[in-house]
């Protein structure tokens, strides 16, 4: 069943209902909170579900990856946070840490001396 986001223009809260498309059609929903009728629809985030091959074929494409200055650490750290949302990835743990370092304007080096256990292990 879909989700449908409002907001109540009568007390100002936000209200989440579920709601067939017949129910949805039939008219305007009353707010779960004050019960007024004034509830305006909140437009949500739009998904687009693509292949595997379809998101490399894009990052393939993206013109910042032929010109991605790699001595530039913001560039790579925005690169990193695109790819990461291309791909559906979080960016979570050491990542985040090293995407936000980048960022900032942190160079690779320095990231490598202060995390040393980055990388493969050396069994």
């Amino acid at each position: 069943m879909p989700t449908y986001e409002y907001t109540c223009d009568t007390c100002g809260r936000p209200a989440q209902l579920f709601l067939s498309f017949a129910e949805y059609d039939r008219g305007r929903p009353s707010c779960p909170h004050c019960g007024a009728a004034t509830l305006r629809r909140k437009v949500g985030r739009v998904r687009i579900v693509r292949s595997a091959a379809a998101r490399d074929q894009s990052l393939s494409d993206d013109p910042g990856l032929d010109m991605l200055d790699q001595d530039d650490p913001r560039a790579l750290g925005g690169f990193m946070r695109r790819m990461a949302e291309e791909t559906g990835e979080g960016l979570d743990g050491e990542l985040g840490e090293i995407d936000g370092r980048l960022e900032h304007g942190e160079s690779p080096a320095e990231i490598e001396r202060s995390m040393p256990d980055l990388g493969p292990a050396d069994d």
